[in-house]
């Protein structure tokens, strides 16, 4: 199993929306590193659900419940989706700030390069992130 974090400004679509529809299709990624990653989701991977922009915070668990396929948002077929359904949300959303101010993220791909929307992160990291929202 694998681990991820998707962001999403949440006046777009926020976790609640994500728990309302139960399930939906990841749209609207037009990076290439992001669109890799999606390629290398499978079945089962949880993902670290992030409200971006002004939030800036961790709210939930989703997991991936489909694999890539051509982004129906566009006829351009560099341009992938994966489905997602929720997990659950955290017992306490987790600040960015909080994960910036621990040690053991440093290495983090949210803490060195937050600007990528899709984003691998270690077991380790996914544990931690789990443990500060406790």
């Amino acid at each position: 199993m694998n681990y991820w974090l998707m962001k999403s400004e949440p006046g777009t679509y926020s976790w609640d929306d994500l728990v309302k529809d139960k399930q939906t299709f990841w749209d609207g990624v037009r990076n290439y590193q992001a669109r890799n990653n999606m390629k290398e989701m499978k079945v089962g991977d949880l993902v670290l659900f992030y409200h971006s922009v002004n939030e800036k915070t961790v709210v939930g668990i989703a997991k991936i419940v489909k694999e890539h396929y051509q982004d129906p948002t566009t006829e351009d077929d560099r341009w992938v989706v994966v489905d997602i359904a929720p997990v659950q949300p955290l017992k306490r959303p987790v600040k960015l700030d909080e994960i910036k101010d621990d040690a053991r993220l440093d290495q983090m791909v949210l803490v060195r390069n937050s600007r990528l929307s899709v984003q691998p992160v270690k077991k380790e990291e996914f544990d931690i992130i789990l443990g500060m929202s406790e």
